[in-house]
């Protein structure tokens, strides 16, 4: 498998007990294949020489490239903020699962690591400040994204709510778009 940034042969590292590519003689870039960036992004995760390693290069990212190809489907890859630490931008595949990170990336991933109340506090503040309550139409749209992005959470992470996620007869307005 050839790096998606720079090109060169990507090698397949021990993390722990977790393989992962890294492109070793090229960008360091690192490719996770799916599920795999999940076992190894807070900062107790992981073991070795190989991981090690790659935490000690130094970040490098280029914000205006074009978007990457997926090394492993060859599909278009989407830049977004990794969900368990807002502070950093990641290549993802929706085909296939995989994350590609720049170099540096997986140690400002695992010293910006949120937990599950810095996470609920920081969808909190993306959806305002306002309760999810009420019929004004404001309301209706953050009562939308929340469920949504409950929504992905569980498509994408396998993620489960600790509580009940009340539905009291609620229809997503965005849906009649």
């Amino acid at each position: 498998m050839n790096c998606p940034v720079c090109s060169k042969p990507m090698v397949e590292k021990d993390f722990g007990d977790v393989r992962v590519d890294v492109c070793e003689n090229g960008c360091r870039g690192i490719w996770f294949d799916w599920q795999e960036l999940r076992r190894l992004d807070e900062d107790h995760e992981g073991v070795g020489r190989a991981l090690e390693e790659a935490l000690k290069s130094p970040r490098v990212n280029d914000a205006d490239r074009e978007p990457l190809k997926c090394p492993r489907c060859e599909a278009v890859m989407h830049a977004h903020k990794y969900s368990n630490a807002k502070e950093v931008n990641v290549d993802e595949c929706y085909a296939c699962g995989g994350f590609f990170l720049d170099s540096g990336e997986l140690r400002v991933i695992r010293d910006n690591y949120m937990s599950e109340a810095e996470r609920d506090a920081y969808v909190q503040k993306l959806v305002g400040s306002k309760p999810l309550v009420g019929d004004s139409a404001k309301a209706k749209l953050r009562r939308s994204a929340c469920y949504r992005f409950v929504s992905i959470l569980r498509k994408k992470f396998l993620w489960t709510p600790l509580g009940p996620v009340p539905h009291d007869g609620f229809k997503d307005p965005i849906d009649g778009l």
